[in-house]
């Protein structure tokens, strides 16, 4: 009997998103730890220019595919499980799944509204949005804090989520087929 499997395209998506989220994290930690003045150090204006748009673009691409992903699932739902997950597997797993989506739409939506609301540039690769004029500075760092934490939640979560991966590659049950590219 064949492993039900997620379509190919849902497949592509969760490791597109999957490099994304990964990439965005360094990104975000590297600003969060070093700061706009250490990045600004470490990489020089130009540089920490480009790693900020480039943040900024990624973090709006990953909101969109991450919706089309949720949209997909209405018309092509989860596989079924070769093997039952158990009532507590399937709490955490539904629980750390949702989780991750709502921390997928709202981080980016944060990034976007403290980016704007501090009157920074919205960008997206070429094309750019002015900030807020009048910039309420404040506000905005309250925002980005808020952005943070959410990216530390979110990489706590992708931990439970990668070493429940690792677990079900181990046991050979069937559940990483589901989503695995090969």
């Amino acid at each position: 009997m064949a492993t039900p499997r997620y379509s190919l395209l849902q497949r592509l998506l969760h490791w597109i998103i999957a490099l994304l989220v990964f990439g965005l994290l360094a990104m975000g930690f590297t600003f969060w730890g070093l700061g706009f003045e250490g990045v600004t150090e470490l990489f020089g204006d130009q540089l920490r220019d480009t790693f900020y748009t480039m943040h900024k673009s990624f973090g709006i691409l990953l909101f969109f595919l991450v919706v089309l992903r949720l949209l997909l699932f209405r018309f092509a739902p989860a596989p079924a499980y070769e093997t039952p997950l158990s009532g507590v597997e399937r709490v955490i797993s539904t629980t750390t799944h949702v989780l991750l989506y709502l921390l997928m739409i709202g981080i980016p939506v944060g990034g976007w509204l403290a980016t704007a609301i501090s009157g920074f540039p919205i960008q997206f690769f070429g094309w750019s949005q002015p900030g807020l004029d009048p910039a309420n500075k404040e506000l905005g760092e309250q925002l980005f804090l808020m952005h943070g934490i959410g990216g530390v939640v979110l990489a706590a979560l992708l931990l439970l989520h990668i070493g429940a991966g690792l677990k079900h590659w181990k046991l050979k049950d069937g559940i990483m087929k589901r989503i695995s590219l090969p």
